[in-house]
């Protein structure tokens, strides 16, 4: 449970008036550090502030300590399996938030976490509300399009974040933009959406850990242990299950990346070529 606190001074002041109580320290320093987190992002997204200096928005900082919500992130399973965890979460929110291109400078690899917001929703995109999630209603005038590391998006995953970390289903419903000012608050939107199962699908932590067996159902269709696996988890309706698209191959290719970086073999079943989605 995330133990972070709201002093009650309003949403726009969450910034400066929430303080976290017994927070431990995260375990991505176990395999990470600034030096290289700014080796493998060196484009990654800033902001310019109120003084013409930019904000590293995507700083190693606000990744660890986003991480030290989540107990879990990188501490279950061996050695072999937190190392393919690390890989496998920055191969996503990298191909997720990639500015790169084949020619790019540096390499297409180098340019993760380039963007902050969904590319053309600067001005909002309101197809991302479904008014059929009923406990997580979509607020009229609001965007709830893709923001942070993964790209959080619909108003029932805001909804559900915001219970998860603020206490409350409104502050993120109320106030989907503030995903995109708070650097602690983006990462751990994305950390708490690779810890969390949402049925029929298991989480991606689950998945990449080994936790997750597939069942009956699941083998029929497939779905088997690996990269390929988390893939169907987090967009497995568009990339799992038919042709293999330029950004799913690259998505392969960012994990394979990663995991030679951090000296881990990536394992069995990297793609979801052959997987049907879950729920099918």
């Amino acid at each position: 449970m995330l133990l972070l606190v709201n002093m009650g001074v309003g949403i726009e002041r969450l910034d400066t008036k929430q303080i976290l109580i017994a927070k431990p320290r995260s375990a991505v320093s176990k395999y990470l550090n600034e030096k290289k987190w700014n080796q493998l992002f060196p484009n990654r997204y800033s902001m310019t502030v109120k003084d013409s200096t930019p904000f590293d928005f995507y700083s190693f900082k606000a990744f660890e300590k986003a991480a030290s919500h989540f107990p879990q992130f990188l501490t279950e399973g061996d050695i072999v399996s937190q190392k393919r965890e690390m890989a496998a979460f920055l191969a996503n929110i990298s191909m997720e938030t990639s500015g790169g291109w084949d020619e790019a400078p540096g390499g297409y690899f180098k340019w993760g976490l380039y963007f902050l917001e969904e590319k053309g929703c600067t001005n909002g995109c309101f197809q991302y509300s479904d008014t059929s999630k009923k406990k997580y209603l979509p607020v009229a005038g609001k965007s709830y399009h893709g923001r942070g590391p993964v790209q959080l998006s619909w108003n029932y995953n805001y909804g559900q974040f915001s219970e998860a970390y603020f206490g409350n289903k409104d502050s993120l419903l109320n106030h989907p933009e503030i995903l995109a000012k708070d650097a602690e608050l983006a990462f751990a939107s994305g950390i708490w959406f690779w810890v969390t199962a949402q049925f029929p699908k298991p989480s991606c932590h689950d998945v990449i850990t080994g936790k997750w067996i597939p069942n009956a159902k699941d083998s029929l269709a497939n779905r088997i242990p690996g990269f390929g696996a988390v893939l169907n988890v987090i967009n497995g309706g568009i990339e799992c299950g038919n042709t293999l698209y330029a950004k799913t191959r690259y998505r392969y290719q960012y994990y394979i990346y990663f995991c030679k970086y951090l000296g881990v073999d990536p394992g069995p079943g990297i793609e979801c070529t052959t997987q049907k989605p879950f729920g099918t």
